[in-house]
């Protein structure tokens, strides 16, 4: 019997199957989920609540009495994200390409809120909406889901439909200008890490789309112009332009704006092959590492688990990417490729920043390591896309 979603359980009848027959038919949803994504993701969470835990339970400015706030929010926002990748899976990528407007809409919405006194400044980036209980939202983690489907959603509907065999250069102006609205209104804030993320979400995007060339170089040229235009129009706040200042100077401040990466990197240097042991690292436990627990994660692993732990963070990206550039070949539909190739994208470079700038070969741009790092909305934004993924792979046609 057939589901709206594309895949079937058949060739049982009630009163000779079981439940267990049903759920790991062949063509059962079960057997069909990628397997290895799941398991990379689900590992890198779980070394994540350790690393996140190591960080924060001595920070009694964060955590006050209960050094385990962290963990249980942590755990709770992982759980939530668990759920709504089981939910978009549930929905399917091809019923969500439906309702792309109303939910660019709502994330154009959100990150528009941001720019109103409803808009909070935390660690530096004006990029939130505080909800009180503890908890806030940064709506740009969302965008970065809208602009992948808004534009798959242009740029394949044609070809998909068998008109065309690569979209045209109208399309691609529509797909562009698409994702430039939610972009300018991200940079306005400032968050650059997080439209640094979604111009390579734009390019990966564009590239598995099949458009010309022109449109590929031409954009990268326009990103070269557009980051020379926002620095000499002072868009960037001062310590945005400190951050970069550092990076290309890494002994101009070392105890001002350069003291977070030196710092992170006497970290990850002290942890050696094995590391010092979880819990047992001396900058961790020491505080030495500003924001540990979000954007310099990756030192915890480097110092606590050494070069074997981090290595094996490396290694899980590496699994989760490699199997997610296999959905994006696989599929017979040019929309699948397109969000696959957009998470793709997505992942990879955030990962690059991530544990770039912890090692000082990438500017600090208080970018999240995906899965790992804590944050409610990047936590539930990265799950998501699991769930796309997953979808894409299960919707996809059974070979004989």
């Amino acid at each position: 019997m057939a589901g709206n979603n594309g895949f079937s359980v058949s060739g049982y009848g009630p009163e000779r199957s079981s439940m267990a027959s049903r759920v790991f038919a062949r063509d059962s949803l079960v057997r069909r989920l990628d397997w290895p994504i799941l398991f990379a993701a689900i590992a890198l969470s779980a070394i994540g609540t350790a690393l996140v835990y190591s960080a924060t339970r001595n920070r009694t400015e964060l955590v006050g009495d209960d050094q385990y706030a962290f963990l249980i929010k942590h755990l709770l926002n992982t759980g939530i994200g668990i759920a709504l990748m089981a939910g978009t899976i549930w929905l399917g990528h091809r019923t969500l390409r439906t309702a792309v407007p109303i939910l660019y809409g709502i994330s154009v919405f959100l990150v528009l809120l941001v720019l109103t006194p409803l808009g909070a400044t935390i660690n530096g980036a004006h990029a939130w909406i505080v909800l009180g209980g503890g908890f806030s939202l940064q709506p740009s983690e969302f965008v970065k889901i809208t602009i992948i489907l808004g534009m798959a959603m242009l740029l394949a509907a044609r070809v998909d439909a068998g008109d065309r065999d690569h979209p045209d250069h109208r399309t691609v102006l529509q797909a562009l200008g698409l994702a430039a609205v939610p972009i300018v209104i991200v940079l306005l804030m400032p968050d650059l890490g997080s439209v640094m993320v979604m111009a390579m979400i734009v390019l990966g995007v564009l590239l598995a789309s099949g458009a010309s060339n022109r449109w590929v170089f031409g954009l990268l040229g326009t990103g070269a112009a557009g980051a020379i235009a926002v620095w000499q129009l002072g868009v960037l706040d001062d310590y945005q332009i400190a951050r970069f200042a550092a990076f290309a100077n890494p002994a101009l401040d070392p105890a001002g704006v350069g003291y977070n990466t030196n710092q992170a990197r006497i970290a990850i240097g002290s942890g050696g092959l094995t590391g010092t042991g979880l819990f047992k690292g001396s900058q961790t436990t020491g505080q030495f590492v500003p924001e540990q627990q979000t954007d310099f994660v990756f030192t915890v692993a480097g110092e606590e688990l050494g070069f074997a732990g981090a290595g094996l963070i490396l290694v899980l990206l590496g699994v989760f990417l490699w199997r997610a550039c296999r959905i994006a070949r696989e599929t017979t539909e040019l929309y699948g490729t397109i969000v696959a190739a957009g998470i793709i994208a997505w992942f990879a470079f955030q990962s690059f920043e991530n544990i770039g700038m912890t090692l000082g070969i990438m500017p600090v741009a208080g970018l999240p390591l995906p899965f790992v790092s804590y944050g409610g909305s990047s936590m539930f934004a990265v799950w998501v896309a699991v769930g796309l993924l997953q979808s894409i792979k299960v919707q996809r046609p059974m070979s004989a």
